[in-house]
């Protein structure tokens, strides 16, 4: 009697699969990617709500009494998750079942996962850059000295980001490069026989907090024109935490820039005067020199200035409240205030990035079953594809498709940075 593939064909596929997607992430493998998973169903709609956790001001008193004081509010905030678009690949039913047949499944499918996986990371790693808050270093600046790897942890540090597990910075191989020249001596190996890419991308496991790798994945933005890098707040905005708290961003209209140039989602900025505190303590941040670390955020959206004015909005938002309990600042932002468009005009960009896995998350939209022979596969940390064995009617053809839909959120855009070199 002849073998019968049938009955566990899509299994069988969607084993193969998941193994070659798993071993090809890197940025994915760094996230929160439990937190959202099976959070989605149909009642949700495209978004799904995690609460922030709250923080208070405490008050001193000489005896005790605290009826001339204020109670402090509770205020709950949420990060939300956001549902992308499908990420699908699918083959000939009839080549896929040949390579089963001869054990060519490897051949076959491991250039699928792999163009998944990088779009995916492509598209996530342009999330990561646009909704980070912290920039470090010299915009434009390459990172040459492992010193600058230690300033970006400096930061987060300093920030008030946990320790409580190891951070993560990314390098693109020519970083990686100059890195190993400077230092060869903080190379990570493996006695692995087989290494996935998570694992063959780690430079250091434990440099200044940071396990540092490589990545070919990262996202870059390129400026627009106009010399001029600086224009005024037009008005005072909103620097309420209540009002930021659900998307931890902040409009600010600007006044100045170069009519018609695009500032394009990921451009860095800087408002002088207004300097950075530590979310723990509350306290001004002072580097080295004894200088108060300014302000900076980073352009979520694409904007287009108009008559010299554009609304930019930006994420990680500059909140002051006479409370004190959310402020992200040592004084607030008022109209008047200059904000600078770090970097060059016309000049695209590719940043390394620094975060705490707890920045970020990714989740999987569970997949509606398909009038066909269908197969959930789940990675170990919660990411979810469906393989399908079907028949397309209007082509005559029978096929195999390979299904994810991922779902991204910014939990903490303070967790996350650009980094760049420091000259």
């Amino acid at each position: 009697m002849a073998n019968n593939f049938d009955s566990n064909f899509t299994r069988k596929l969607a084993r193969v699969f998941l193994e070659k997607f798993d071993s090809e992430r890197v940025l994915s493998k760094n996230v929160n990617t439990q937190l959202l998973s099976g959070k989605f169903d149909p009642s949700t709609g495209t978004v799904v709500d995690f609460k922030r956790p709250t923080d208070y001001k405490s008050v001193r008193t000489s005896a005790g009494d605290l009826s001339s004081n204020t109670a402090s509010d509770i205020i709950t905030g949420k990060a939300s998750g956001t549902v992308q678009d499908y990420f699908s690949v699918h083959v000939d039913f009839n080549e896929a079942d040949e390579a089963l047949k001869m054990d060519q499944l490897d051949q076959l499918l491991a250039p699928m996962a792999t163009r998944i996986k990088t779009d995916l990371e492509l598209d996530f790693a342009a999330f990561m850059m646009k909704n980070s808050n912290l920039v470090y270093g010299s915009v434009g600046a390459g990172v040459s000295t492992w010193d600058e790897i230690a300033g970006a942890g400096a930061l987060l540090q300093a920030t008030g980001v946990p320790m409580d597990m190891p951070w993560c910075y990314a390098v693109n191989p020519f970083t990686q490069r100059s890195l190993a020249s400077n230092q060869r001596s903080l190379a990570s190996g493996s006695d692995r026989l087989v290494d996935e890419a998570h694992e063959r991308a780690i430079i250091s496991r434990n440099f200044a907090g940071f396990k540092v790798m490589t990545a070919t994945t990262l996202a870059s933005y390129t400026t627009g024109s106009g010399a001029d890098r600086s224009g005024v707040v037009l008005a005072s905005p909103d620097v309420t935490y209540v009002t930021a708290k659900d998307t931890m961003t902040q409009t600010i209209s600007v006044y100045g820039l170069p009519d018609g140039s695009v500032i394009p989602a990921g451009q860095p900025v800087r408002i002088t005067g207004r300097n950075r505190l530590n979310l723990s303590t509350r306290q001004q941040i002072i580097d080295e020199t004894g200088a108060a670390i300014v302000f900076s955020g980073v352009v979520k959206s694409a904007v287009t200035v108009s008559g010299s004015t554009a609304s930019l909005t930006i994420s990680g938002p500059a909140i002051y409240e006479a409370t004190g309990a959310y402020n992200t600042t040592a004084s607030a932002v008022v109209a008047g205030d200059v904000i600078t468009l770090l970097g060059a005009q016309n000049t695209t960009y590719m940043p390394n990035m620094f975060w705490h896995p707890q920045a970020f998350g990714i989740g999987s939209v569970p997949l509606k079953k398909l009038y066909s022979t269908d197969t959930i596969a789940t990675t170990e940390d919660g990411l979810q594809f469906r393989v399908s064995k079907g028949t397309s009617f209007l082509q005559n053809k029978q096929l195999v498709r390979f299904d994810f839909r991922p779902a991204y959120a910014c939990l903490n855009p303070f967790f996350a940075g650009q980094g760049y070199g420091d000259n």
